[in-house]
């Protein structure tokens, strides 16, 4: 056996014993499993004897069926905000075990400290005696951006201000843990524990249900309970959303996830509006009044009016409301303050000032610069420490002084001395080491913990677990989410088996059925996804009939190659392109078909459709079925292959290389048509669905049917029609020899069974707009939309096919068709102009700043 310094694996189950040897022990760290003499900690061994039985093969193939259900679930960490590339969210199959003895402890000092936080909030926007008494200089406070000079005076209804916590700590060398660092403004990571422990729980089941782990929902069950608590003096059936800076926001799908959960709306700031003193959901039925917010939304960008004017996130005029006490937000705004470093300096005296005792878990060592000891200590010592900004921010990350350059040293110490207030150092601590499954072998890696806490009555309540992050690389030795760290569930055993709870309180007394009041923008976008995946798969369509066309046994006429490639064009809109009936680009069409297939960036092509569906997928992904999202990962696999595909050019066989997206759109249309509620939100999909059909096929007929060609090259451009849109078997069989336009135009007009022909689109809408909530003072009144379609109905079925089929002597060109399929497009993009003003638009004028007051740090 090769014994190896770093990794060893498991094998078979009798040989755990001798392969746990060789686990490395590192030098001058604490080990989370293992003793100093390699022994097992007691509360590990179960874990260890069962991964043991799993062996090798076992626990890779939990690790890849882990990160399989993580992608399905669209479970991201994405920093780089990149739509086609999100990094998918990594867990440890091996989680971390803490025991019920060091966790009273850790329960109890959480709780202490977010006490002490909340005293320290109260004052900072209180009284400010901690500056009046010396304990921390005006500095800390008056000098960060987190500061909120607008939040003076405002409090959260009940006994606390800070409702929820996040503490950083790593377990040292003598065994005890120390907090790093704190999350007071928009704490993320519960809902990745959530998901850790969901997915862990299902690739692990029997090894979970023996572990007698402490349960999770405990925590969510109690963050619940505060939320509604916040306003339980005006309402007991509050209206609470998640406030989310966007779909690009690195932790989205956290976000998401906890909506769901939770049962809340997932919410943006253009969902807002401030009227009247009161925040309001802009949704279909109206305004509806928003009660809680529970915002993942940095402080400053959460009001236009009164703080940040440039931010795109917040809702204008929204500290007014607080400060009315018409609308709670958790964590309340200017919390952002308590996240500077700088305040760990001084929070021994800030303990000793307001509980009268020191903390029982100590805090890293933290010098400030702005002080000249502190700073000259800093010089003195910069290789063994790490340089903090005071003003967290991820522009700004840590750096670490023993791995900077001579050269480096002297820039960041001349940066410091030019704003010294504006930096920290911490002393390095190495964190304990934990086994962790990585490349198929078990290793020992650095790791933090974080947990949360979440305000009650008269306390905290703290998550019995949290979210632990691992190293990913064998010779990183600091966790961090820009090298790739790993997640870990977190285990906090018990002695005895513990209950599951779930968020269904069998004490409240029921509401009624609540039935989902969507915000306009999901809806919307939910209606462009039908429109994209709709005009995606008819584009497709088209081009691999042309394709095959192109590629067939027989050349493809001159006549005929004409028509069907400027109706590629006009279909996808890629104008001039061979519109412009150029005879080099028709000779030599490949260029201009890469490009509508695979460039991006060309509004109307192949690529850029699949990306804006894509897009308001991600908008919505808290929407999304399991199934659902799985198809939109196919989707985002196959748009990689077609760029592989079409690298160097045309492939030998095109048409193929669209088959897979083609099927991927129509699994897609099957699933939403046969697995969704017919609720308000599957409504305006199918109207976006059927809309965009109809304009499709009205537009492919004018592109296609209206030229007049000789009798073999007609025919072969309207089966070539029917064949993009899947009606040529049935046109066969209905019509034998038949083959006149006239005939098809009856099949793709008229045909009330077929269910892409343009009176089946236009009767669907018809029905469906016929459904959607109207205004109580107008239901008598005949609205523009349903009035446009009524006036294209009445065009289609009054339709004389053979005076259309008539080819006008003078333009030869079937003028009538012409006239009418343009009148039915124009129509058709009226209707989608006029349910976007209706039920996406809202017309609200809220508070904006006169003035743009963005003031640097050094003013």
């Amino acid at each position: 056996m090769q014994i190896q310094s770093q990794t060893s694996s498991l094998t078979e189950p009798n040989e755990l014993k001798a392969e746990l040897s060789w686990y490395p022990l590192s030098e001058g760290t604490y080990d989370e499993a293992f003793t100093e003499s390699r022994t097992p900690r007691p509360h590990w061994q179960s874990l260890f004897e069962s991964i043991s039985t799993l062996g090798k093969e076992g626990l890779s193939d939990r690790e890849r069926r882990a990160q399989r259900i993580l992608r399905d679930d669209g479970a991201t960490y994405n920093l780089a905000a990149e739509p086609m590339s999100p990094k998918i969210w990594g867990l440890d199959p091996i989680p971390l075990i803490l025991n019920d003895k060091d966790w009273l402890q850790i329960e109890s000092s959480l709780i202490e400290r977010s006490s002490l936080f909340d005293l320290i909030l109260k004052d900072i926007y209180g009284p400010r005696n901690l500056i009046k008494d010396g304990i921390i200089p005006p500095e800390v406070i008056y000098g960060h951006p987190g500061f909120l000079r607008a939040c003076q005076g405002m409090s959260v209804p009940g006994n606390h201000n800070l409702l929820l916590h996040a503490v950083d700590m790593v377990r040292t060398q003598n065994g005890r843990f120390c907090v790093i660092g704190d999350r007071t403004q928009a704490p993320s990571g519960a809902g990745y524990a959530l998901e850790n422990r969901t997915v862990l729980s299902r690739v692990m089941p029997s090894i979970f249900r023996g572990s007698n782990a402490h349960r999770l929902a405990y925590y969510f069950q109690a963050l619940r309970n505060m939320l509604a608590k916040l306003v339980a003096d005006k309402t007991d059936d509050p209206r609470i959303v998640i406030m989310t800076s966007g779909a690009y926001s690195s932790s989205y799908f956290e976000q998401a996830l906890l909506a769901n959960y939770l049962g809340y709306s997932l919410v943006q700031g253009r969902d807002l509006t401030v009227r009247n003193g009161h925040v309001w959901l802009k949704s279909l039925q109206g305004l509806e009044k928003v009660d809680v917010i529970l915002r993942r939304v940095d402080d400053a960008f959460c009001d236009q009016a009164e703080l940040r004017s440039d931010s795109f996130m917040g809702v204008p005029g929204i500290l007014e409301a607080i400060r009315s006490g018409n609308v709670v937000m958790a964590n309340p705004l200017g919390s952002g303050i308590l996240e500077t470093p700088a305040l760990l300096k001084y929070l021994p005296k800030i303990s000793q000032y307001f509980l009268g005792q020191d903390l029982s878990m100590e805090s890293v060592q933290t010098w400030w610069c702005g002080d000249a000891d502190d700073f000259k200590f800093v010089k003195e010592n910069l290789r063994n420490l790490i340089i903090k900004p005071a003003i967290r921010s991820a522009s700004a990350p840590s750096v670490y002084g023993r791995q900077l350059s001579n050269l480096e040293e002297s820039q960041l110490l001349a940066r410091i001395k030019q704003a010294p207030h504006r930096y920290t150092a911490q002393s390095y601590l190495a964190a304990s080491h934990t086994p962790s499954w990585q490349n198929d072998e078990i290793c020992s890696r650095p790791s933090i913990l974080r947990t949360f806490t979440v305000s009650n009555e008269d306390s905290y309540s703290v998550m019995s677990g949290g979210l632990t992050r691992v190293c990913a690389g064998e010779n990183d030795t600091i966790v961090t989410n820009y090298n790739g760290s790993m997640s870990k569930d977190t285990w906090v055993m018990s002695d005895e088996s513990r209950n599951d709870l779930t968020l269904v309180n069998k004490q409240e007394a029921p509401h009624g059925i609540h039935h989902s009041n969507l915000p306009s923008r999901v809806v919307e976008n939910l209606f462009w996804m039908g429109r994209y995946s709709e005009r995606a798969e008819m584009t497709m369509r088209l081009l691999r009939t042309v394709f095959s066309q192109m590629n067939g046994v027989d050349s493809l006429p001159k006549e005929c190659r004409d028509v069907l490639f400027k109706a590629v064009s006009v279909q996808t809109g890629c104008i001039p392109g061979f519109c412009e009936e150029s005879e080099a680009l028709l000779n030599n069409p490949e260029p201009e078909f890469v490009a509508i297939v695979a460039d991006g960036t060309r509004i109307g092509s192949v690529k850029s459709n699949l990306l804006a569906l894509l897009t308001c997928a991600e908008e919505i992904k808290e929407m999304l079925s399991a199934d659902t999202r799985k198809i939109i990962n196919n989707l985002r696999d196959y748009l990689f292959e077609l760029d592989r595909a079409y690298i160097n050019g045309l492939p030998e066989a095109p048409e193929e290389s669209l088959d897979s997206l083609v099927t991927c759109l129509l699994a897609l249309s099957g699933l939403n048509h046969e697995s969704m509620l017919r609720g308000i939100d599957w409504k305006f999909q199918e109207i976006g669905r059927r809309t965009e059909r109809a304009i499709q096929t009205a537009t492919l007929l004018r592109s296609t049917l209206t030229v007049s060609l000789s009798q073999l090259n007609q025919q072969q451009v309207l089966e070539s029609v029917l064949l993009s849109v899947e009606a040529l078997i049935s046109f066969r069989r209905r019509y034998r020899t038949q083959v006149e336009v006239e005939y098809g135009l009856d099949l793709l007009m008229l045909d009330e069974t077929n269910p892409r022909s343009l009176y089946y689109q236009i009767n669907q809408l018809q029905n469906l707009v016929n459904e959607l909530p109207r205004s109580k003072t107008a239901l008598r009144d005949m609205s523009a939309e349903v009035r446009l379609i009524m006036q294209s109905l009445n065009d289609i079925q009054l339709a004389n096919l053979d005076a259309l089929s008539v080819v006008d002597p003078v333009t030869d060109q079937r003028e009538k068709l012409n006239q009418l399929m343009m009148e039915l497009e124009e129509n058709l993009v009226l209707f989608t102009s006029k349910i976007s003003d209706k039920y996406f638009d809202h017309k609200t004028s809220g508070p904006q700043k006169l003035v743009s007051t963005e003031w640097g740090n050094d003013v």
